[in-house]
């Protein structure tokens, strides 16, 4: 069977290089940066996301003006599990304009399943010294999806609904000598189990008149913060950030039983100095605090979670030369409470020109994750909300690669690595009758070690088209579990963008992961459908002002979960304006 999907996949990549071929004397494309971590293992990870652990507000920065950098909602993009699980974006600028000259974007789409997109933002201020902007993002869906497995006649589809909201302030103002940024933002997230609900064991059939698949459950989100940090390339630099996130579920295992709610208070602070020119010594690290506040059933409280705290120290030290470049650390970190844990991970990066623009690098570091339930609820929002995981360590997170852009308009990197972690999570169902809702998301936790190599090609063609190829692949050792549950043992990335004239803008994306299992009480583990999902995309730029798009995704009428028991739509199609202001 993986012969066969291989196969698939070098067809697919074999007509992606022939559609561009076609199109290389007639076409013209934007710069697209394809660095996706399309690694699932750590989009299932508590790392995100990158994917991602939010949890405080980022810097404000000016956006990157891009040609077409529509985002579309993480349901119609079902092979994409980064934005399935991070937090939305505060909107794209949508021509190919310089940002001074409009302050305001408004992007709304439409399409199949209900799915509504919606962007809006605006630069109040926008001068060298001050920026302040307001946004807000909004996606959601409330279509029939079909269940992959086999279930009693009339159940074979159930609605997945889904209404994200995001919505913020940033400010940000230079200083002589310092820079502020601050903000604030609201997350709202409504959404229903609609999982695969239990298997009776009595009946030997799935219990659909049990599980609560209607309910929506509600996470609430309220993060603020405040910095101040250096100007770049200051003798002496510095950076000190504090955030605050309220993170909330309306709901624990039912309708009847009110959710917790996590406070964390988090620090972040750096201070490093400048010695014999390209030289600098520093320490940096973070601290945070979680908090719970637990609801209570007969006059106590029914949930566990304990308040703690989690820091990391990192001394550092930083050379360059003419060609190369050193970084020497460490990263020391603790954890308090009943499960208090010491650790240590190397802090290493180091890169050298070894011919013309090629470059040798290395990487070697570690992190602890705290897995916290904002945390996790931005990983798998289906998370069973009364479940509290242990932070994740890990010891070694190394790379080392060549990479080159040797050739005119072609770039390719080559990596390999070995990361070590303990207490790392694997998603899996629930399989205990303890919720009244359908499927919860219940979390194994074990330690794991995980090698892994790739290679990553671009190829430009005289700015006419754009070729994107990447393939990884995973191998884990897991202890006290039968696998690595959830997480690819092969992921292929491949996409290419066109111009078949001036205004308009196609793409074609396309993403393979081949070999995850799920447990469903079987120490072998159960297979899941591959992720095999192949996208189009088109735009047309009327003038500075307007433009329009039109997004086909799994036009290849694809069936898979992300988690066992959710499928992802079939194919689908979304419509939409883009304009700025």
């Amino acid at each position: 069977m993986k012969t066969i999907y291989n196969i698939k996949a070098l067809c697919v990549v074999a007509l992606l290089g022939s559609t561009a071929t076609v199109s290389a004397q007639e076409d013209k494309t934007k710069e697209k940066d394809l660095n996706r971590e399309m690694t699932l293992e750590r989009e299932y990870d508590p790392t995100v996301q990158d994917a991602s652990k939010v949890n405080t507000l980022p810097v404000i920065k000016e956006p990157i003006v891009k040609k077409m950098p529509i985002d579309y909602a993480t349901f119609t993009v079902p092979a994409d599990p980064e934005k399935e699980i991070s937090l939305l974006p505060s909107g794209n600028i949508m021509t190919d304009i310089q940002y001074n000259k409009r302050r305001g974007y408004f992007n709304f789409g439409g399409g199949t399943y209900l799915n509504l997109n919606g962007d809006v933002g605006y630069h109040i201020l926008s001068t060298d010294k001050d920026k302040l902007n307001i946004w807000f993002s909004h996606r959601s869906t409330n279509g029939k999806v079909k269940y992959i497995q086999d279930v009693p006649e009339g159940n074979e589809k159930v609605k997945a609904k889904l209404n994200d909201n995001l919505g913020g302030l940033n400010f940000n103002h230079v200083f002589h000598r310092t820079i502020l940024n601050m903000g604030i933002k609201y997350g709202y997230s409504a959404f229903n189990y609609y999982g695969l609900p239990l298997l009776n064991a009595s009946l030997l059939q799935y219990d659909f008149d049990y599980a609560d698949r209607e309910t929506n459950q509600v996470n609430q989100t309220i993060q603020a913060k405040i910095g101040f940090e250096s100007k770049e390339d200051a003798p002496v630099g510095y950076l000190l950030d504090l955030g605050y996130t309220n993170f909330s579920h309306k709901y624990a295992l039912s309708k009847e039983q009110d959710g917790p709610t996590e406070h964390t208070f988090d620090v972040k602070f750096d201070l490093n100095a400048r010695f014999g020119g390209e030289q600098r010594i520093g320490l940096g690290g973070n601290v945070e605090y979680f908090n719970y506040s637990l609801p209570t059933m007969g006059g106590q409280e029914y949930l566990e979670f304990e308040n703690h705290a989690e820091a990391t120290l990192s001394p550092y030290y930083k050379v360059s030369g003419d060609n190369w470049n050193l970084k020497l650390g460490a990263n020391i970190m603790f954890v308090t409470g009943d499960n208090s844990k010491f650790m240590a991970s190397p802090n290493i990066t180091a890169d050298v020109e070894v011919a013309d623009k090629t470059q040798l690098y290395l990487v070697a570091g570690g992190k602890l994750y705290s897995n916290s339930m904002y945390e996790i609820s931005q990983v798998n929002r289906y998370i069973n909300p009364t479940m509290e995981l242990l932070p994740s360590r890990n010891y070694l997170d190394g790379t080392i690669g060549i990479r080159s852009g040797i050739a005119p308009g072609f770039w390719f990197d080559v990596f390999g690595g070995y990361k070590i972690t303990n207490d790392e999570v694997f998603f899996v169902p629930n399989r205990l009758l303890t919720s009244d809702f359908a499927n919860t998301s219940n979390a194994l936790q074990a330690n794991a070690k995980h090698a892994f190599g790739g290679v990553n090609l671009k190829y430009s063609y005289q700015q006419l088209f754009d070729i994107n190829l990447k393939g990884v692949y995973n191998s884990w050792n897991v202890n006290d579990i039968e696998d690595a549950y959830g997480k690819p043992e092969m992921e292929l990335t491949a996409g290419v963008t066109v111009h078949p004239i001036n205004q308009v803008t196609a793409s074609l994306d396309y993403y393979l992961a081949t070999g995850r299992k799920t447990f469903l009480g079987k120490s072998e583990g159960e297979k899941m459908k591959n992720i095999n999902e192949l996208n189009l995309t088109g735009t047309y730029t009327l003038n500075d002002t307007f433009g329009l798009y039109l997004k086909l995704n799994n036009v290849l009428f694809q069936k898979y979960e992300l988690y066992y028991g959710y499928p992802m739509q079939s194919f689908s199609a979304m419509i939409g304006v883009n304009i700025n202001f």
